[in-house]
């Protein structure tokens, strides 16, 4: 899935980096990566989350690629949705931060940032398991 959402965005780099080549000179692709890095994480955090939680759920990987089920599920629970989103922004800064401020180191950092991103998107879609049946609730 995250291939499939990168890959146009991958396209675009070099002819952005040649647009702004006359600018930026010898960091073009530097800051052509920062452009569209910004659309990028805009499309995956609204399409990842609801499409990896319908997956760990059902378990078919059509879920994955579902575009259109992940947002109506985006605009059905718009609430439950911003929150998880910003629980996995800040469980990647957090995570990042470990490795390049606290010298923790890289893998810390992202199993952290994993953990915590996992933990929110499950929330969007709740399983039905031996402990959280309807008698549980």
């Amino acid at each position: 899935m995250l291939a499939v959402l990168a890959a146009p965005f991958a396209a675009l780099l070099k002819p952005v980096a040649d647009w702004l080549s006359p600018v930026t000179h010898d960091f073009a692709y530097v800051f052509a990566v920062l452009v569209l890095a910004l659309p990028w994480g805009l499309v995956t955090l609204l399409l990842v989350p609801h499409a990896t939680a319908a997956f760990a759920s059902s378990g078919d990987p059509h879920d994955l690629f579902d575009v259109g089920g992940s947002l109506r599920g985006v605009r059905r629970d718009f609430a439950t949705w911003n929150v998880v989103v910003a629980a996995i922004v800040t469980g990647w800064a957090i995570g990042l931060a470990c490795a390049g401020l606290l010298c923790v180191g890289i893998v810390p950092g992202v199993f952290y940032a994993i953990l915590v991103s996992a933990h929110a998107a499950a929330t969007l879609h709740p399983a039905e398991g031996p402990h959280q049946g309807p008698s549980a609730r």
